[in-house]
C-alpha cells in the first residue's frame, strides 16, 4: 500500500514522465489498432514494427547523434517503405499478402540488425542506448519524450475522432464506401499513416519486438466485449491506459523490471481473460451456451419421442417407461432422467405408475418439433433434390433452431403441406 501511495503521489518527475508517456502511448496505439484489426491487417503492424529499425539506424548514421525527431523521421520513412513493399509484392506477383509480410518483415529487420551491428563497432560514443529500440526503455523517458508522445497521441486521437464515420465504413464495408463516393484509397492511406505513426512513437517505450502487441492485443481483447465499434475503441483505449499505468507501477516498485514488457504482459493477461470470460463471445460463455442448447435439444427429442410413440399406436396420451423411450431413441440414462425431471418441472410431462406421458402443453411443444422436422424434410426433398431416405439426419439437426419466422416462410414456400416425403401427416399448428 505504501508503494501504491508513493506511486500515486508521483513526487519524482521521472515517474510522472514514464507513467504519462506509457498511458498516452498505450491508449493511442489501441485506438488505431482497432481499425487495423477490423481491416484484417494485424500482421501489417508487426511488419511495420520490425521495419522501423533500419530507419532508426540510418537516421543515426546520417546525423551522428540520437536526435529523437530525426530517429522518428527515419523510422517513419522505412515503416512506410515496408508497406509500399508489401503492397507492391502482393499486387505485382502471385505472392499472397501473408507471405509478402513475412518477406518484408524479415528483410527489413535483418537490414536493421546489420546496421545496428555496424554502429556498435563504429566507435561512435553517441551510440550508447541505441539498442534500446529493439526492446524499448520506457524508464528512460524524459520531458521532451513526453511532449512528443502527447503531440502524437493527440494527433492520432483527433484524426480518428474527425474521420470516425469514414474509417468505420472503410473497415466494415469498403464497397459501400466506394459507392457513396468516399475517397477509399485516401482513407486507407490515412489509416496506414496513423498505424505507422503509432508504431514509430511506441518503439522507444516497448521496442520493435513488442510494439505489435501494443497495437493489436487490446483491440482483439476489446472485440470480445462488444459488437459496437465505439464501445470497442473505448474499451481498448481504457484497457491499454490501465495496463500502461500498471506497467509503470511494476517498474516503480521493482526497478529491475522493465516497463514495456510488463505493459505487454498485463495486456496479454487481460486478453486471455477476455477470451475466456467475455459474456457473449468468451470461451466459457460459448461452452455454457452449447451446453444449454444440447440440453434443450435432448428435452425436445424426448417430447418428440413420446409423440411418435403415441403416433405409432394411433393414440396420444399414453404413458411410456424410460426403457420404451430409450428403445425408440438411444440416449444416456442419466441424461434422460435429468431431462425428464426438467420437463416435469416445466409442466410438459407427467409421471405416473405406468410411466411418462405428455401433458397438454407438452403435446403442443412435441407437435411443434415434429412439425418443423417434417417441414424441413419436405423442403430438402423438393428444393434441394435430396433423396427422401437421406433427409432425416439433417432434419434432426435443424428442427431445434428453426424460428417461427422461418417456419412460416417454409409453409408458404411449400404451399402449406399436410404430409412429409414419407407421406406421414405433418401436425398442424394448434
Amino acid at each position: 500500500m505504501n508503494a501504491l501511495w508513493e506511486f500515486l503521489s508521483m513526487s519524482d518527475a521521472n515517474v510522472r514522465y514514464v507513467t504519462l508517456g506509457s498511458v498516452l502511448l498505450a491508449a493511442s496505439s489501441a485506438v488505431v489498432g482497432c481499425f487495423t484489426v477490423l481491416r484484417k491487417r494485424a500482421l501489417v503492424g508487426d511488419a511495420v514494427a520490425h521495419a522501423v529499425l533500419p530507419g532508426v539506424c540510418l537516421a543515426f548514421l546520417l546525423s551522428g547523434e540520437k536526435n529523437p525527431l530525426l530517429l522518428l523521421l527515419g523510422s517513419f520513412v522505412t515503416g512506410w517503405l515496408s508497406l509500399i513493399a508489401i503492397d507492391t509484392i502482393t499486387s505485382k506477383s502471385r505472392i499472397k499478402e501473408d507471405t509478402a509480410i513475412g518477406l518484408v518483415l524479415s528483410v527489413f529487420f535483418g537490414v536493421g540488425i546489420l546496421f545496428l551491428t555496424a554502429i556498435q563497432h563504429s566507435g561512435n560514443e553517441n551510440q550508447s542506448g541505441l539498442d534500446k529500440f529493439l526492446f524499448g526503455s520506457a524508464a528512460a523517458l524524459v520531458g521532451q519524450d513526453l511532449i512528443t508522445f502527447g503531440a502524437v497521441a493527440t494527433l492520432l486521437l483527433l484524426s480518428v475522432l474527425l474521420l470516425y464515420k469514414e474509417f468505420k465504413l472503410v473497415s466494415f464495408d469498403m464497397a459501400y464506401a466506394r459507392t457513396i463516393g468516399l475517397p477509399v484509397r485516401a482513407l486507407e492511406l490515412v489509416l496506414t499513416t496513423l498505424t505507422v505513426l503509432a508504431v514509430v512513437v511506441g518503439i522507444q517505450s516497448v521496442g520493435v519486438v513488442l510494439m505489435s502487441a501494443m497495437l493489436i492485443t487490446p483491440a482483439a481483447a476489446a472485440r470480445f466485449w462488444t459488437d459496437r465499434l465505439g464501445g470497442m475503441v473505448t474499451i481498448a483505449a481504457l484497457m491499454s491506459a490501465v495496463c500502461g499505468a500498471a506497467g509503470a507501477f511494476v517498474s516503480f516498485t521493482a526497478p529491475a523490471m522493465p516497463t514495456g514488457p510488463w505493459i505487454v504482459m498485463i495486456l496479454s493477461l487481460l486478453a486471455i481473460l477476455s477470451f475466456l470470460l467475455a459474456p457473449r463471445r468468451g470461451l466459457v460463455a460459448r461452452l455454457l451456451l452449447q451446453r444449454r442448447v444440447r440440453r434443450q435439444m435432448m428435452r425436445e427429442n424426448i417430447l418428440k419421442t413420446l409423440f411418435l410413440l403415441g403416433e405409432s399406436k394411433n393414440e396420444q396420451g399414453l404413458s411410456y417407461t424410460r426403457k420404451q423411450i430409450s428403445e425408440r431413441r438411444k440416449m444416456p440414462l442419466l441424461t434422460m432422467q435429468e431431462s425428464l425431471r426438467v420437463l416435469r418441472s416445466k409442466g410438459l410431462v407427467t409421471h405416473g405408475s405406468s410411466g411418462w406421458s405428455l401433458t397438454e402443453a407438452g403435446m403442443k411443444e412435441a407437435q411443434r418439433v415434429v412439425r418443423l422436422h417434417r417441414l424441413w424434410e419436405l423442403y430438402l426433398t423438393e428444393y434441394l433434390q435430396v433423396a427422401s431416405d437421406h433427409v432425416h439426419e439433417d432434419a434432426e439437426s435443424i428442427e431445434h433452431v428453426l424460428t417461427p419466422e422461418l417456419e412460416k416462410r417454409l409453409e408458404e414456400l411449400l404451399n402449406y403441406p399436410t404430409a412429409d416425403p414419407h407421406q406421414t401427416v405433418i401436425p398442424q399448428q394448434p
